[in-house]
């Protein structure tokens, strides 16, 4: 299973049932967990920790420096969880002293050119498409989906469930459970179809729905919505992760689509 062309250095931690095609390059300080298929010229550099069942396509770079200027060669690490598929020619570098990790959850799908710069926390079952661009210490929660060439500047909060069209610009935090595009990025509405996917009911799907009407069809300010929200609509979990992530947004969240867009539609 493993090729004899494959560079692999002695130290690397190899589990089983890998497969590692020729022309690899498998560093020093990697491990790499059961069941995983590392394919040709892939290179998993050294601070690499690949889950069980990941498959790696050609071209990928596991685990090169911080394109930072701030990085000082501290020990850092790139953690990918299970299950994973990386595409081709995908990028993910290691944390700095920040977070000390960049984490890719289980059961995610990073298609082909798509970059995680250092100190990146994506979640589980998150699917980043073709080209997607993350900046130093974004974090994206779970299930959510960004589209093709989006692009999100550092430190940039991407909440769990959301579709984020492609070709966007994430200069603001994306609230959980919703549609975001246009230009500038704004809320289109809630991802229905992705909750329902998911499990969620039609109920609860409503409740979160009205949630956002407060925050973006009523006419009020951020801080007005969530006085509403937290006085007058029922209790939940969901709600509860709405407001929290609101409350501990640093930029800001997206607004909803109105004055000032060069969108025509």
């Amino acid at each position: 299973m493993i090729s004899p062309l494959a560079h692999i250095n002695p130290s690397a931690q190899i589990g089983k049932n890998v497969r590692i095609d020729p022309f690899a390059v498998i560093e020093a300080d990697v491990s790499i967990g059961d069941d995983s298929h590392i394919m040709s010229h892939a290179i998993i550099m050294s601070g690499s920790r690949i889950g069980n069942g990941c498959r790696i396509f050609p071209s990928a770079v596991i685990g090169a420096i911080p394109q930072d200027l701030k990085f000082e060669g501290e020990k850092t690490t790139v953690e990918i969880g299970n299950n994973t598929t990386i595409r081709e020619c995908v990028t993910i570098n290691r944390g700095t002293k920040d977070k000390h990790k960049t984490v890719v959850g289980n059961n995610c799908l990073l298609m082909a050119y798509s970059h995680l710069a250092h100190d990146c926390i994506i979640g589980n079952n998150v699917i980043l498409a073709n080209t997607v661009q993350l900046a130093g210490h974004v974090t994206v929660g779970d299930y959510a989906i960004i589209g093709g060439m989006a692009a999100a500047i550092q430190f940039a909060t991407i909440g769990a469930h959301t579709y984020i069209a492609g070709n966007s610009e994430i200069r603001k935090d994306v609230p959980p459970y919703i549609k975001a595009g246009r230009t500038p990025l704004s809320y289109v509405g809630l991802n229905s179809v992705g909750l329902e996917r998911r499990g969620y009911t039609k109920q609860k799907i409503n409740e979160i729905l009205e949630i956002y009407r407060q925050l973006y069809l009523r006419g009020l300010n951020t801080t007005q919505a969530l006085e509403n929200i937290e006085k007058d609509l029922p209790s939940s979990s969901e709600k509860d992760h709405i407001v929290n992530f609101i409350k501990a947004s640093k930029r800001g969240i997206i607004k909803g689509f109105g004055k000032g867009s060069n969108d025509e539609d």
